[in-house]
């Protein structure tokens, strides 16, 4: 008999029932609840997302078949929903990003019939909520496939690399709403270069063409990892993986993510939340900058780019479960050297150029007239609007966590199998190169920075008036 077959024998010692009473381990004696042919049920667990698959119970031609029959269904699910939040007409401003793509102009979000942002700006936290009048676009936004989450790629990066496929879901905002790819790389350390990436993904049959003798040998070998496949939950070799070809497939690298050192806005969830619906989705942030922040993760508040490459492996990328992390091949990097290796080159990552800043990050009064947008914009951004409380001059952050307090303005709901409820407090990101980051907010669901400007507008209370709101996002613009 094969341990797979009798698992659950396997497992218990044997049991002898007399009556209403199991004798079991030890023989130890426990008043039985229901008869034995109805067994209690199992009470909900922090291990209920280890896939049956990977226990047996399952066979991975089952699930997949059963998966892909579901996809239709769960994207235009997801579908529907973007199209009632959002007018997803992308609308092009001549601001572009480093490598050429446009800016898009919003805002996007969708307001509730016969509202207005001014109206919707006069109005109470109370008063929004009980009148249900927060703008949907502006609630939590939830995983195209919340039930399971995990990492899922934007579809022009699957398009270079088709290991990152999922056969059950599709990554859900359009591209023009995302960062351009593949994105620009800046050093801290060798500015006069401009980009560096060559226009090129970096990989590991590329880094060391692109960037030797322009790194020592010891960053190379952190860039070497950083592009390195190491095993994640869902891409895996295991009969418990969400991608259709086992051959080749190592799992996922840190730069699958963070491309080039920047973010493709690959989306997965939150991994310290239980239970499932509760957790919440998290855009990749860039890691341009990460040398001038002092937290890392959006709520664990880690304190080094050393403990935040160490936990990644060891836990973000298995969803916080390190029994399922054993069976598909956990790789714990050696924190003296490997992640010390990756962590000093992340620590080299710089923000883009800012032509239109001075030494003090805020605008150069020899580019900007007193009265011009972007100089009004300023005044804004450190005065009424109150966005300098948080993030400050020279990188608009102030490496602290706050708690926006947004379930004020509306009722606990559930969305696509997202609970929408109180979420705590949340890392402030950096504000450089804010233009080259959409969509925006830790779950992407400010789609332009017009969108970020109204969603603050409210939760703030601020009162902008529709010019203050265009001034601002000039400003943003030359961040």
């Amino acid at each position: 008999m094969s341990v797979r077959a009798d698992r659950n024998k396997s497992l218990w010692l044997p049991r002898v029932v007399v009556g209403t009473i199991v004798l079991g381990w030890g023989g130890a004696a426990m008043l039985q609840s229901q008869p034995p042919d109805k067994p209690a049920e199992a009470p909900k667990s922090s291990y209920d997302q280890i896939a049956p698959a990977l226990v047996g119970q399952q066979s991975f031609a089952d699930m997949m078949a059963k998966d892909k029959a579901d996809k239709p269904a769960v994207m235009e699910r997801q579908k529907k929903l973007l199209d009632e939040r959002y007018d997803l007409t992308p609308h092009e401003r001549d601001v572009k990003m480093t490598r050429g793509k446009a800016v898009l102009m919003g805002p996007t979000c969708r307001l509730p019939e016969g509202m207005t942002w001014d109206k919707l700006a006069e109005m109470s936290p109370d008063e929004i909520k009980d009148k249900g009048l927060f703008p949907k676009g502006f609630l939590p936004l939830p995983h195209p496939k919340h039930d399971a989450g995990g990492m899922l790629f934007p579809q022009f990066e699957i398009k270079l690399l088709n290991r990152l496929e999922r056969f059950d879901v599709d990554y859900d905002i359009p591209e023009a709403f995302l960062p351009e790819f593949p994105p620009a790389m800046f050093l801290t350390t060798r500015p006069d270069l401009g980009d560096v990436s060559q226009g090129k993904v970096l990989a590991q049959d590329n880094y060391f063409e692109i960037l030797n003798g322009i790194l020592n040998a010891k960053d190379l070998e952190g860039v070497r990892l950083l592009v390195s496949q190491f095993p994640q939950q869902q891409f895996n070799a295991t009969a418990d993986r969400k991608t259709e070809k086992a051959d080749g497939m190592r799992g996922v690298t840190c730069f699958d993510c963070h491309v080039n050192g920047h973010t493709s806005k690959a989306t997965h969830l939150v991994g310290d939340i239980r239970p499932q619906s509760h957790r919440r989705r998290i855009n990749t942030p860039s890691l341009r900058g990460v040398n001038i922040q002092r937290l890392f993760g959006s709520q664990r508040a880690l304190k080094s780019i050393e403990d935040f490459t160490e936990f990644e492996q060891r836990a973000a990328y298995f969803d916080g479960d390190q029994v399922s992390a054993a069976a598909k091949g956990i790789n714990p990097l050696e924190r003296g050297s490997q992640v010390h290796f990756m962590s000093e080159f992340q620590d080299l990552l710089a923000f883009p150029p800012a032509p239109g800043l001075g030494i003090d990050g805020k605008l150069n009064p020899r580019k900007f007239k007193d009265d011009s947008p972007e100089m009004r914009g300023q005044k804004l951004f450190f005065g009424k609007a109150q966005c300098a409380t948080c993030h400050p001059a020279p990188y608009y952050t102030d490496n602290s966590m706050h708690d926006l307090q947004a379930e004020r303005f509306f009722k606990t709901q559930t969305i696509n199998g997202l609970v929408a409820t109180a979420q705590g407090p949340i890392k402030t990101f950096p504000l450089r190169g804010i233009k080259e980051s959409p969509p925006y907010l830790h779950d992407g669901r400010l789609l332009t920075l017009e969108d970020a400007v109204e969603f603050f507008n409210i939760i703030l209370e601020t009162k902008l008036t529709a010019e203050e709101k265009k001034d601002l996002v000039a400003f943003l613009l030359q961040l």
